[in-house]
């Protein structure tokens, strides 16, 4: 009678993708599965102790059998359901309940090890493979993870002690990766203790993160939450995050590695976020950045208690380019550093780097940014030979405290700036700049034009 009850529940709940997911300006639409199941069917007990991998991978491998017939869903009740890592399908909805939480196992035994990423060439931590993220999908269509506001518990105490320790035999796992995705839809979830990154999408495009809320505890290392990757078309919003080290972090692979694989993450749209990073940035952009990142639109954004606010990294060496990349409406309080860029930032997979590889950044405007209890309001800091050009500031007031006596700090950069307090160094003072075509300027993204 139970299961029958929670099969109908179920099947009210179930949906899919339809339409084009990844695009702020056009939601998907999420219709409902026609098939259902609950993991309970499979065996599963969700009493926090008994380990369920099983089950889960047998009631994906199951479900697999209705991908040609409008796909299925698979249900997850209230309980505490511990597993190790499994793989996702194709035409699946992954939907967890009110009251539900998935835990991952803390035993590395019941993670599985796999290759490196292709755009990295090794493991981020360790050289070698990787430990396989708690969820995965590789290469699959219209797939959602989603649900009433359930939690997957990443446990990742263990792995942050066994990096802290350099005792990892292999970089930490994620909490849900896609790779070589399109059409992904993450919501309506909870996301905690993440031994490393929380959501991974690579090599993906149409992605839709929407209505997540993440968080690790202040003292997690290197903890990211949302991470997208070599993707396009992605869209991120109405999302809380607070992560030891990056909330939202932008990437496109490592050195010669990301540029021999070349696919930038390009047209991602972000607005109406929560950001908090405690010794990173609420909003970053590389330092893993070789196959470029371009066509970003930030808008809506609150970032709070962080060491920097919006910060630009890269290196010699790393190649790549960041540019077209517009920021408005933002606020911050209680930040370090409010704006940062830097081009001596991050170590090289090994020594076969191109260091005459320069990166460029070039095309970026923030406007209409409003800052509390501001420690300093930029640093800005480019490479003698690739100088960080066309860095445009608008109607920005950063109120600063007296920590730091230095508001301002810049070197191989220029740009332009208009209304903006504390008034910035002068390498970004131009005001012959033709606004109209360097600073603002019609930026494409998720496929529709939006004026700045």
């Amino acid at each position: 009678m139970l299961v029958a009850l929670l099969l109908l529940v179920a099947l009210s709940n179930a949906v899919r993708v339809n339409g084009d997911g990844g695009q702020c300006g056009s939601n998907p639409t999420l219709d409902p599965r026609p098939h259902s199941v609950s993991i309970l069917e499979f065996g599963a007990v969700g009493d926090g102790k008994t380990l369920n991998t099983i089950a889960f991978q047998n009631a994906i491998f199951y479900l697999k059998s209705f991908a040609d017939k409008g796909g299925a869903q698979l249900y997850v009740p209230p309980g505490k359901w511990l597993t190790g890592s499994f793989n996702l399908t194709s035409h699946l909805t992954l939907f967890l309940e009110k009251g539900a939480v998935l835990i991952g196992t803390q035993d590395p035994s019941h993670w599985d090890v796999v290759e490196p990423l292709p755009s990295y060439g090794r493991g981020l931590e360790v050289p070698g493979g990787r430990y396989q993220s708690l969820i995965n999908g590789y290469m699959l269509h219209d797939v959602v993870v989603t649900g009433n506001n359930g939690t997957i518990d990443g446990m990742g105490m263990v792995w942050w002690d066994w990096y802290s320790t350099h005792s990892l035999n292999h970089s930490r796992p994620h909490l849900v990766e896609f790779v070589a995705s399109d059409y992904v839809v993450v919501s309506n979830l909870t996301f905690l203790n993440a031994p490393a990154y929380s959501i991974h999408p690579v090599y993906c495009s149409h992605v839709h993160i929407q209505n997540v809320s993440i968080s690790t505890p202040p003292e997690s290392p290197y903890t990211v939450g949302i991470v997208p990757d070599s993707s396009d078309n992605v869209c991120i919003e109405d999302c809380i995050v607070a992560m030891g080290f990056d909330a939202i972090s932008l990437k496109s692979g490592w050195d010669e590695y990301g540029i021999a694989y070349g696919r930038p993450t390009e047209n991602v749209h972000i607005r109406r976020v929560q950001l908090h990073a405690f010794s990173g940035s609420a909003l970053a952009f590389g330092s893993d950045m070789s196959g470029g990142i371009s066509n970003v639109l930030v808008e809506h954004a609150h970032l709070f208690n962080s060491n920097s606010g919006i910060e630009f990294r890269t290196t010699k060496g790393r190649g790549g380019y960041m540019k077209e990349i517009v920021m408005s409406d933002i606020q911050m309080e209680n930040v370090h550093t409010a704006i940062a860029a830097t081009g001596n930032c991050g170590s090289h997979p090994d020594d076969k780097f191109d260091p005459n590889a320069l990166p460029h950044l070039d095309h970026i405007t923030l406007k209409d940014v409003i800052g509390t209890n501001i420690t300093i309001a930029g640093n800005l800091a480019g490479i003698d030979e690739s100088p960080f050009t066309n860095i445009c500031l608008s109607n920005i007031t950063l109120s600063t405290n007296s920590v730091s006596p230095i508001t301002w700090a810049c070197s191989n950069v220029s740009g332009f700036s208009d209304s903006v307090l504390p008034e910035p160094c002068p390498e970004l003072g131009n005001t012959s700049y033709d606004s109209s075509s360097s600073c603002f300027y019609l930026l494409s993204v998720s496929g529709k034009t939006a004026l700045q």
